[in-house]
């Protein structure tokens, strides 16, 4: 069964001290007559707007013409159909807004009263009432009929013509037009009546118009059912159409007033913003007098068009601004990050936690994303969706296995949570739903639960929970600790991408497949230009969607991109790139121009330009500044690979292909980390898929070792790449996979022990002599460094702070030593960016080989040869 989507809470909690209907509608009311507020346009029962407004403007583009455009469009009916014949030739937007001929309206938008009768509108293009405007037409019948030719005065027949009385507003209560006859109804609900087969039989007495200019007095309207055609009225909406007017009568008090509001604050929203065509609005008024609601909260938008639908839920995250506060969005169990400043990417803004249903577990993961809000706001709301996720499996567990349903968290022991642990073990063994329905980002809520899933699951518990022994919390509503220890943690497995094979690059690259993903573009918004703008130069998907329209030039004649790697906070950064994805740029800046001037009627300008999304979207993107989402890129693209029959495969592989490229064609991992735009050479690393791709560093690290906290002088450098002949060198090498065995955080050299025999220190490595550490183990040192720092910082007294001091001091002076010996030959950053040794590490040379340390110091005479220019020989490689 699918969640329910909770767009605004509801509009009275009788049990919550929340604010009520009128609360609302006071509120509303005050922040329209505020100070400085320029709200008097939306004021009205009758919202009529300018053409060109700067929100809601709805007059043609196209210069002085007067009809209005189609919705969603900047161009009135004929014109955008004289555009789209003149795209398909070949024209271009400037010429055709240049040559186009602007046309009038067929009818008035906001008519004018007749010219004899005061009172009556005028009727279409005629300055004339209907009434008179048929009564013209019948004299120019008569004279030509008299005297065949010609055309009666048109100043005699207006003089002489009476005034007929006003007829009133039209009797559709919701219509904001006057009447145009005596059945009290504008011409255009004239003609829906009649559409809709005359409801109730209201008609006028034959040769009415007679009656009405002979007789002086009203025309008597005839009823074959008076109720049904009253009810009819009343249960009518306005004729939609694009006059620049929005009706809210007959309209509740609070829905009138939230739409003028919203109206009101859209305009006030300097950021790009969705576009709200006028109709799409009348739309939304006519759903709500419809529905007969009290507030745009009460709306059921499940029977509503997608146009008033979109408008709606866009209003009311602008009324939850307003209407709660953080503290009663805490009491209603959801988070809106817009009350802390922060508005996450593709995400609406609420976080509902109504999955929880345990109050102190709720509040207990509010507080923490609270914080986490103001403190450090993440750049989308994974973050948040592990926890939530996690906590709503705890949550409904607790509801059917622990007492009372686990409300009271007094109650809790560590044998709830071990039992929430093997159920969820039990659920991933076995392909079981999760216990709550809450869809995880990219899947369904029937999807089973994986090994994945679950330690997600235990490490959003586990999360919460520990940050709430931490502050406190825990202790305060009484939890057990022993209930808080249970969780496990766990270290989600990483699905490392891997290059694109040969045989998918050559499919992927092939002129006849590429054509075929143009055919996946058909209002072409850049698909194949995107591709190609990540295969080529390794961007992530995101970076290449959000490029600006300024992202190309040239520095000293080679071509340069510049682009925004902001997972990583470099703004504006350049690489170079080839001049045949420089040239497909320009072209696509071309066609971004010509929409932008097809939409306003210029080019931009040069801060526009800046602004400017390459590759702007479609819909809601009035400024043209956002660029195409990644859910449109993926699903052109799967797709395209699925009509390929190249198995699986993901963007994010052209990034993996060329970091791999690089290093092969011999760039290292510097060169990588700077092209690819990376924090880390750890993180390059990452991306290069082929075995002993430095062979250098390994070389270079191989050299560098110190004695052990153990031995008599810790950090004593066994050899720090000293100037040794070859043979020299080749004499003190060992292979540590056949003379010494590894161990924690470095390697056991004692023989005894590496041929097989039991070790007479009881396996104290860090206190044998024998035991060396090596450049690789660095970061495995650093660490335990930290810890005894810390332990020493959490000692009761001095005496024992100095203890831990006094105890860590050798494996201190040795770190030190190691570090001075990487430092002195430009290797400390290096192994600082080394990983955690694996057990298929031991094997690869930067570990497989040492020196033994007692001919290390024996070792005095340097000799003549630069064993660093040596070094970087080819004949080296024999050394291994």
């Amino acid at each position: 069964m699918n969640e329910p989507v909770r767009h605004l809470l509801p509009l009275i909690a009788p049990d919550q001290p929340s604010r009520t209907t009128g609360d609302r509608l006071e509120l509303l009311h005050t922040l329209m007559e505020a100070p400085g507020s320029d709200a008097g346009l939306f004021r009205q029962d009758i919202i009529r707007v300018p053409g060109d407004h700067d929100s809601y403007g709805w007059l043609c583009t196209v210069p002085q013409c007067e009809r209005a455009q189609e919705p969603s469009r900047s161009l009135c009916h004929v014109h955008d159909a004289g555009w789209r014949t003149a795209r398909e030739a070949g024209g271009n937007l400037a010429d055709f807004m240049r040559m186009a001929e602007p046309m009038k309206p067929v009818s008035w938008y906001q008519p004018e009263d007749c010219t004899i009768c005061p009172g009556i509108p005028a009727s279409g293009s005629s300055p004339l009432c209907f009434l008179h405007t048929d009564r013209w037409g019948a004299r120019k019948a008569a004279w030509l009929k008299k005297h065949g030719e010609g055309q009666p005065d048109y100043d005699v027949w207006l003089a002489a013509e009476m005034p007929f009385p006003p007829f009133g507003h039209c009797k559709v209560q919701a219509c904001p037009d006057r009447a145009e006859n005596p059945i009290g109804m504008c011409m255009r609900h004239v003609r829906q009546y009649r559409k809709e087969d005359s409801p109730g039989g209201a008609r006028l007495p034959i040769q009415w118009g007679r009656w009405l200019a002979n007789r002086g007095r009203p025309v008597p309207v005839l009823y074959d059912d008076e109720l049904e055609f009253r009810k009819w009225c009343l249960e009518t909406h306005p004729v939609n159409r694009t006059d620049g007017k929005v009706s809210l009568l007959r309209l509740r008090p609070l829905v009138k007033a939230e739409i003028q509001w919203c109206m009101f604050q859209h305009t006030q929203v300097k950021v790009e913003a969705g576009h709200w065509p006028l109709p799409w609005i009348q739309y939304l008024a006519d759903d709500c007098r419809k529905q007969q609601v009290n507030s745009l909260a009460d709306l059921d938008f499940d029977g509503m068009r997608q146009a008033p639908r979109l408008v709606g839920k866009a209003m009311l995250r602008l009324l939850r601004m307003v209407y709660f506060t953080r503290e009663d969005t805490k009491d209603a169990g959801y988070l809106e990050t817009e009350h802390f400043g922060v508005r996450l990417s593709n995400h609406g803004g609420q976080i509902d936690l109504t999955c929880i249903s345990q109050r102190w577990l709720r509040d207990l993961l509010w507080d923490q994303m609270a914080n986490r809000l103001l403190v450090n706001p993440p750049r989308s709301t994974q973050p948040f969706d592990l926890t939530r996720r996690g906590c709503a499996e705890l949550s409904a567990f607790l509801e059917v296995h622990a007492p009372g349903g686990g409300h009271d968290p007094r109650v809790l022991e560590g044998r709830h949570m071990i039992d929430f642990v093997a159920d969820q073990r039990h659920r991933a063994q076995h392909g079981q739903r999760p216990l709550a329905a809450s869809r995880r980002r990219g899947g369904k809520e029937n999807d089973p639960v994986t090994k994945g899933m679950v330690i997600g699951f235990f490490n959003g518990v586990r999360r919460t929970l520990r940050t709430a022994l931490e502050t406190g919390d825990s202790e305060k509503i009484g939890l057990d600790r022993a209930f808080l220890l249970a969780v496990p943690g766990a270290a989600r497995p990483k699905n490392r991408r891997r290059p694109f094979t040969d045989d998918v690059a050559k499919a992927l690259a092939a002129e006849t497949h590429l054509q075929a993903m143009e055919g996946k573009d058909p209002d072409d918004r850049g698909l194949r230009d995107i591709w190609e703008g990540l295969i080529t130069t390794g961007r992530r998907c995101r970076e290449v969607l959000e490029l600006r329209l300024e992202c190309i030039g040239r520095l000293g004649g080679l071509p340069m991109f510049w682009y925004d790697a902001t997972k990583v906070g470099n703004y504006d950064q350049a690489i170079r790139i080839s001049e045949r994805l420089y040239e497909r740029v320009e072209r696509r800046q071309s066609k971004t121009i010509e929409r932008f001037i097809e939409r306003e009627g210029r080019p931009p300008t040069a801060q526009e330009r800046l602004k400017i999304a390459l590759f702007p979207r479609r819909a809601m993107n009035r400024k043209h500044v956002k660029g195409m989402s990644y859910g449109w890129f993926n699903a052109q693209f799967r797709e395209w690979i699925n009509e390929l029959d190249i198995g699986h495969c993901v963007a994010h592989q052209a990034r993996h292909s060329l970091a791999t490229n690089l290093i092969k064609n011999g760039a290292n991992l510097t060169h990588v980390k700077r092209y690819l735009g990376q924090v880390s050479e750890a993180m390059a690393e990452h991306y290069v898929h082929l075995a002993n791709t430095d062979q250098r560093l390994e070389d270079a690290l191989n050299a560098i070792w110190v004695t052990g906290p153990g031995a008599p002088e810790p950090g004593l450098v066994l050899t720090g790449g000293e100037p040794m002949t070859r043979g020299q060198a080749e004499a003190m090498m060992i292979d540590l996979t056949r003379k010494s065995t590894p161990t924690e955080g470095g390697f056991c050299t004692f023989q005894a022990v590496v041929d097989g025999g039991a070790c007479p220190w009881q396996m104290d490595c860090h206190n044998c002599e024998k035991f060396v550490m090596s450049g690789a183990d660095l970061v495995y040192w650093h660490r335990k460094r930290e810890q005894w720092r810390m332990l020493a910082e959490r000692a009761p007294d001095p005496k024992v702070a100095d203890y831990f001091h006094q105890i860590f001091e050798p494996t201190a002076r040795a770190i030190d030593g190691l570090e001075r010996a990487l430092a002195a030959v430009g290797l400390l950053d290096d192994a600082l960016a080394l990983d955690l040794r694996r057990p298929q590490d031991y094997f690869g040379r930067v570990w497989a080989t040492a020196f033994r340390a007692n001919e290390l110091a024996q070792h005095e005479d340097h000799g003549d040869t630069d064993f660093g220019d040596e070094y970087d020989t080819d004949d080296n490689e024999d050394l291994s």
